[in-house]
């Protein structure tokens, strides 16, 4: 087996797991490529060659994980997502294991499916995400759990939350497939893997295959207002599926446009291009070819 496992040194907690796994996928004959960054290379420079490996091992957070496969989208190269950030959202939406051996058996198994990706341009400029993007209340939260992360961990995003009850409330024009829509919102969400930190459901379904964006309209006046629609979250994260209130609205579709005024900071997969509204997304079908657990291919052909 010939693998390139590309490292953000930067990421999580540096707890180094990652050479625990290097030394447990390692068999007789094999040839492995460590190429390192600790966000001041490019990951995209690091992957050029990746067609002359069997499979990319990503060990970093869900930034780097989402630039490399944005990079190797449409190659059917498989990637493993090394959880080795602080939330770890994509490993966790995979029903991926976080122990090295059984990551490592992973990597021998090679059990793969194919996902959908998300593409933001904003400012000329793309991105590519794999669990989430949006602008506003989200991208707050983002930019102020920065400074805690290495610290708090995810409770990091939580305190950022709580820190700031009273985010801007903006006039979004949002079209949908063609279809527009204009609210008063605090922000706008474009799901393709639900589930965020402590294991809660953004929307009922984990649909990551299935060529959309559920997109989510935050239209409470303030932070408390979203309470209720994370009261209902909690809920259907054990089997309940209530709704989610009137303080958010979902719809779906696989081309939006969201504009707000006053403009709205953007993040997609918890990176911050310090950019704001307007953007641009669309799906990128089947676009990620991702090394499963038994568990993950189990869940994923089920629901498919």
């Amino acid at each position: 087996m010939k693998l390139l496992i590309i490292i953000n040194i930067a990421a999580g907690f540096g707890d180094g797991s990652v050479y625990d796994y290097l030394r447990m996928v390692c068999e007789d004959g094999d040839e492995h490529a460590l190429r390192c960054t600790d966000g001041t290379t490019d990951v995209t420079s690091l992957v050029q060659d990746a067609e002359d490996f069997d499979a990319v091992v990503v060990a970093g957070g869900d930034g780097t994980i989402a630039a490399v496969t944005y990079a190797l989208a449409n190659t059917g190269i498989p990637v493993l997502p090394f959880p080795s950030g602080t939330a770890n959202l994509l490993a966790n939406n995979l029903f991926s294991p976080y122990e090295p051996h059984a990551l490592a058996r992973m990597t021998r198994e090679m059990e793969t499916l194919d996902f959908d990706l998300g593409e933001i341009e904003a400012d000329g400029k793309r991105f590519g995400f794999g669990i989430m993007a949006g602008a506003g209340y989200d991208a707050t939260i983002m930019h102020d759990a920065q400074p805690s992360k290495k610290l708090l961990g995810p409770l990091a995003y939580f305190q950022a939350a709580v820190s700031n009850p009273t985010p801007t409330v903006s006039k979004v024009k949002i079209d949908i497939d063609g279809e527009t829509l204009e609210r008063e919102a605090l922000g706008v969400l474009l799901v393709n893997f639900s589930r965020i930190q402590f294991e809660i459901p953004v929307t009922h379904g984990n649909k990551p295959r299935d060529g959309a964006f559920e997109v989510v309209i935050l239209k409470s006046e303030n932070a408390f207002g979203l309470i209720p629609a994370l009261i209902a979250c909690i809920r259907d994260r054990e089997g309940e599926f209530p709704d989610r209130t009137d303080s958010v609205e979902v719809h779906t579709g696989r081309n939006v446009s969201v504009y707000a005024d006053p403009p709205l900071q953007i993040q997609y997969d918890g990176e911050l291009p310090g950019l704001t509204t307007p953007f641009k997304a669309r799906v990128l079908d089947g676009a990620a070819r991702f090394i499963l657990s038994g568990a993950g291919y189990e869940f994923f052909t089920r629901e498919k």
